[in-house]
């Protein structure tokens, strides 16, 4: 090869150098332009997939060329006096799809008791109606939806995300005051009065140094508080004794033994009280001025203030009885009756022989009969025998039975067991 170049006419050499030094050239040139071509078609062809499932793309169709349907939802704000008609007609809708829409939702539902502040959202599309959208709440909406010649509706229902928060407090002014520092809300507040309410008389029992611990749910949604759910464990310390109640799947609160946190009868018939005079054997009559047995409790309290029955029963007597006024007397369970007397009125629905539930309003605080100022005398009876209201022992509502038992109680001894490490202020999660 090496003589054979030597013996070539060398101009005859240049010009095939030349010749092979430019068809290489162009063909690099045109391969690379080809390259550069289909990469760009390429790209193009990825980015308006990119919204289309990977499973489509063997298949592309056109709805996945054109990328992403943005929805222009409209929004309109309900003012004093709106309904349905006058807020279609504000964003130029017609009677005809008032009727449309209407007809889809059916009666009783929310657009038909709109509320100043509510706001609809909607979608038009070619002067239709395709979509309205109700937030009832952070996690319930109402979506109306276009389809063919009716709309149809459905309901969104989102579940929040539930955290468990703890709360420990000592009692310095009052549980409201106290319990507010605390970071507590008046909600879950009156929450757990009720919940103790049947052994802790929380206008006269509480004392400086009491404390109280609870757990309960916190409802999240997308990482924003947007409520509280039930309290779940609590206990309260009243006078060095330990009071403790647990929420069981029947929505009731219990013992750790099991026994319910709902008593027979009330601890006081009325709320915002003072005790004007308490159970005595041999207290001095303040009109009469002689030696009477005062065989009930006084509770001192403003004209008008309602009076509840401490307990379920039939009401076997409703009118005045002599120097005790207005009275009610009402019989519970064969062996217990409470009266109720120096009543302002009686409320209207409560007649002789009416059934009454506990916490009821059976009628108001007054000065009826012979009393120095408004005020509620209330007896408590157990088989005709007079009772201290305020030292009686409640007889407790039916407890859980063994089967519910079983599994309450470990889940009893659980929630326990993290409410005493909390009040020990040793590491806990805050949430189960």
């Amino acid at each position: 090869m090496h003589i054979l170049l030597q013996n070539f006419p060398r101009g005859y050499l240049i010009v095939i150098i030349a010749l092979v030094t430019f068809l290489t050239l162009a063909i690099n040139i045109q391969f690379h332009t080809k390259l550069a071509s289909d990469i760009n078609i390429n790209d193009v062809m990825i980015k308006s997939l990119a919204p289309c499932n990977i499973s489509e793309l063997p298949s592309v169709t056109s709805k996945c060329l054109t990328g992403p349907i943005i929805e222009d939802w409209q929004k309109i704000t309900v003012q004093a006096g709106d309904n349905l008609s006058t807020l279609f007609k504000r964003i130029g809708l017609t009677p005809q799809d008032v009727y449309q829409v209407s007809k889809a939702i059916g009666k009783g539902s929310a657009l038909d008791t709109l509320f100043p502040g509510d706001e609809l959202q909607f979608i038009i599309a070619n002067n239709q109606l395709q979509k309205i959208r109700h937030i009832k709440s952070p996690l319930e909406s109402l979506i109306i939806i276009r389809s063919e010649n009716a709309y149809h509706a459905k309901f969104e229902k989102r579940e929040p995300d539930i955290r468990t928060r703890f709360v420990k407090g000592a009692i310095k002014e009052s549980l409201f005051v106290d319990g507010q520092k605390a970071g507590l809300s008046e909600q879950k507040l009156i929450e757990l009065t009720t919940i103790f309410g049947w052994d802790i008389d929380f206008a006269l029992d509480i004392r400086s140094g009491d404390i109280f611990t609870l757990m309960y749910e916190e409802k999240y949604l997308d990482d924003k508080l947007i409520g509280s759910g039930n309290i779940i464990a609590a206990q309260f310390v009243n006078q060095n004794k330990i009071h403790a109640a647990l929420r069981h799947v029947d929505g009731k609160y219990y013992t750790p033994q099991g026994h319910s946190m709902h008593k027979a009868f009330l601890r006081s018939p009325v709320e915002f009280y003072r005790i004007s005079s308490k159970f005595n054997p041999k207290r001095l009559h303040p009109i009469l001025k002689t030696l009477r047995p005062h065989r009930g409790v006084d509770y001192a309290a403003a004209t008008g203030t309602p009076i509840r029955a401490s307990g379920d029963g039939r009401v076997t007597w409703r009118g005045n009885k002599n120097g005790y006024g207005r009275t009610i007397i009402i019989q519970h369970a064969g062996v217990y009756t409470t009266l109720y007397a120096h009543m302002s009125k009686y409320n209207s629905k409560v007649k002789q022989g009416s059934r009454v539930k506990q916490g009821q309003v059976i009628g108001y605080v007054g000065t009826s009969g012979y009393a120095t100022g408004p005020h509620l005398h209330y007896e408590f009876r157990v088989n005709g025998v007079h009772k201290d209201p305020l030292k009686v022992k409640f007889p407790h509502t039916k407890p859980l039975n063994q089967e519910q038992l079983k599994e309450f109680s470990a889940f009893a001894a659980t929630a326990l067991m993290q409410l005493n490490t909390y009040q020990m202020k040793a590491p806990l999660a805050r949430s189960l």
